[in-house]
């Protein structure tokens, strides 16, 4: 067992980091005032995004190997990073999820907020996320013509 532990020290995940700003970052396509791109980046980007910070346990597998997985899952769901490269329905539907996901408290996840306890969202910034999703999702929704209660994201 000692030496699959330690011959599994050299399997290490690839680590998602960007040297440059992504040119599809939302904030390259939306206005994301100053607020809310703060609670963004302290919560959300290190999973939903090109630029994740790691700590220094994700260089211990398998713990590296689980944390790689949130954030590809992660990005898979939400990439900020590459925002402005869905479609106008996806970002509809992505800014809802959003909408439902903090309201519930189902994001940040915990198993995050167990390390990350900065991240953790109180009443007032989950409602600086909510209104500006809100908002976006409505300016994108009218500019596309879409219906937003088509999405199944509709208001709570």
């Amino acid at each position: 067992m000692l030496i699959i532990l330690v011959v599994i020290q050299f399997i290490r995940p690839g680590k998602n980091i960007s040297a440059t700003k992504a040119a599809n970052d939302i904030t390259a396509y939306f206005p994301v005032p100053d607020k809310t791109l703060t609670i963004l980046k302290r919560s959300c980007y290190d999973c939903h995004g090109n630029n994740t910070i790691y700590p220094w346990y994700f260089n211990i597998q398998p713990v590296g190997w689980w944390m790689q997985q949130h954030v590809n899952d992660g990005k898979h769901e939400l990439n900020f990073s590459e925002f402005g490269s869905y479609t106008a329905k996806k970002q509809v539907h992505t800014l809802g999820g959003i909408i439902g996901q903090v309201k519930k408290d189902q994001m940040p996840l915990d198993s995050y907020l167990w390390i990350h306890k900065d991240a953790k969202l109180n009443d007032a910034e989950k409602n600086i996320l909510v209104s500006w999703a809100d908002s976006l999702r409505q300016t994108i929704a009218t500019k596309n013509n879409l219906s937003i209660e088509q999405e199944g994201h509709d208001k709570e």
